[in-house]
């Protein structure tokens, strides 16, 4: 795998996040609705101020804004760094290490390129059931849940790796 590769892949997570969102906004009405699939999908323009799925979206400060912003930022050159000079621990992790931290990059641009320029994120894929609602959300979000997903499977699949043991059980009676 090239260094390049997970770059790749987070400049075109960050070009999907963009382009749905670009569409939605010159498309979509805000708090405009069209039904997908009827009782479980629909497609709602919504800005959110706070961090994935809404949460803190009603703080509304823009002292949190900049510090949504800051702590975004501090994890952008983390995950860059950790990509960049590829270690060799991260270059004999199991392929879903580096997918996932391309993943988390190119989803934190794309929400962190809203922050930066319109101070809050447009949210647009909406999931519900009946009256249950899951927050909106968009590409970025879905990449970022994607990537955690992966990390948390990558740790999974390879526990037991590199010189690790698994837990032990309980001591035995004797």
């Amino acid at each position: 795998m090239t260094r390049w590769y997970p770059f790749l892949v987070a400049a075109i997570i960050f070009a999907l996040d963009r382009a749905s969102k670009a569409w939605i906004e010159a498309n979509v009405g805000f708090w405009e609705t069209h039904t997908i699939i009827p009782g479980f999908f629909q497609i709602v323009h919504t800005r959110n101020k706070g961090i994935a799925f809404g949460i803190f979206n009603d703080a509304g400060s823009s002292l949190g804004t900049w510090l949504l912003v800051g702590f975004s930022v501090t994890v952008l050159i983390f995950v860059f760094r950790l990509l960049w000079r590829q270690t060799d621990a991260l270059r004999e992790e199991h392929w879903t290490m580096i997918l996932a931290l391309a993943f988390v990059l190119g989803g934190a641009l794309g929400n962190v390129y809203d922050r930066l320029r319109f101070g809050s994120v447009t949210d647009f894929l909406d999931f519900y059931w009946g009256s249950a609602h899951f927050p909106v959300f968009n590409v970025a979000d879905s990449a970022i849940t994607a990537g955690a997903v992966l990390l948390l499977l990558n740790l999974w699949w390879t526990r037991g790796e590199h010189g690790r043991k698994a837990p032990a059980g309980p001591p035995e009676r004797a």
